[in-house]
């Protein structure tokens, strides 16, 4: 059993990280010289350094609103967002011969996906879209924009209007639809800025609904690094990104950047072994044990037909504490 201690994880994540160290052999010691940080690597004197973020299958439910993950990643070289370094998810796809019985297994979790219309949130309604037949249906994907995925992933672009003013100024002729990043819709990123000059820009700007069923009726995607490009790229779109997010620089897309470690031209169930199969940790919430994804695949499925976007009084106490510790930073610092 392996002994960390914590640095940068939040009081309002110690709700379910022990249960998942559980299940990775690590041990809570303060005095551990292994850190276990929360996203990218934080400045740590000696000792070695674990990375822990959410998976790419997550919940029923966003994040910011604390709904508990059912997977995350722990990753020991790096995080899978960072693409100026390597991370084990890089080193996963770069390295690992998938044998047929894998690739099989990543076939069929791609079709469960798509036929149960699974992505990392599950959130978002279904609504009846009237779009041009004659025309390319290019979405948008918004990214908060303070995240250290879009700092670390993308060298030139930065902003969601950077990236709208790029794709439109690219294909004059499509028809744009953008979905802002929920997290800011909600209120609780980007201090709720999202509209900017995207009614402008683009056709058409959409906020409650499912990215499931927004990307099912477009042709492309293009992001910077947004994970709604991976999961486009499951459902066979074509995606172009502009920066070099986990999925980008294999072969699979369209990359305005590039990144000389990934020198390896995938198979798209080959992307998938690796990313939700080998390199994620996903907890079964009633048992407490270790899964596998299509476990946690069924238990969305489930969850998604009771569940309603509702906060539990624990939910509002911890975003409370929230508001007031961003309240506090932003009248002093």
């Amino acid at each position: 059993m392996t002994s960390i201690k914590f640095k940068g994880i939040s009081v309002v994540r110690y709700a379910f990280i022990f249960r998942f160290l559980k299940q990775q052999n690590y041990r809570f010691n303060p005095f551990s010289s292994t850190v276990l940080t929360w996203g990218k690597k934080s400045n740590v004197k000696g000792g070695s350094v674990i990375c822990v973020e959410d998976g790419f299958i997550r919940s029923v439910g966003l994040g910011v609103h604390l709904n508990q993950p059912l997977s995350l990643v722990f990753d020991k070289s790096g995080i899978y967002f960072d693409a100026t370094k390597p991370s084990d998810l890089e080193n996963i796809l770069n390295n690992t011969q998938f044998d047929n019985d894998l690739c099989s297994r990543a076939a069929s979790i791609r079709k469960d996906l798509i036929k149960l219309g699974i992505s990392k949130y599950n959130v978002g309604g279904n609504i009846n879209f009237d779009l041009p037949s004659d025309k390319i249906i290019i979405l948008v994907p918004g990214q908060v924009e303070g995240d250290a995925s879009i700092q670390f992933g993308s060298v030139t672009i930065k902003t969601n209007q950077q990236l709208l003013v790029n794709v439109c100024k690219a294909n004059p002729d499509a028809y744009i639809i953008y979905k802002p990043h929920p997290d800011a819709v909600a209120g609780e990123r980007d201090k709720g800025n999202w509209q900017f000059a995207s009614s402008e820009l683009a056709d058409l700007v959409i906020t409650d609904v499912s990215i499931d069923q927004i990307i099912n009726v477009v042709d492309e995607v293009h992001t910077i690094t947004s994970l709604a490009g991976f999961e486009a790229l499951l459902r066979g779109k074509k995606i172009v990104t502009y920066g070099m997010p986990f999925y980008a620089g294999w072969g699979l897309t369209t990359d305005m950047e590039t990144c000389i470690r990934r020198k390896r031209v995938l198979l798209l169930e080959e992307l998938i072994a690796g990313t939700l199969i080998l390199y994620p940790t996903y907890l079964d919430p009633y048992s407490q044990k270790e899964c596998t994804v299509e476990r946690v695949i069924n238990i969305i499925d489930e969850q998604r037909k009771t569940w309603t976007p509702k906060v539990t009084v624990y939910q509002s106490l911890l975003l409370l504490l929230k508001k007031v510790k961003q309240a506090y930073l932003n009248r002093f610092f």
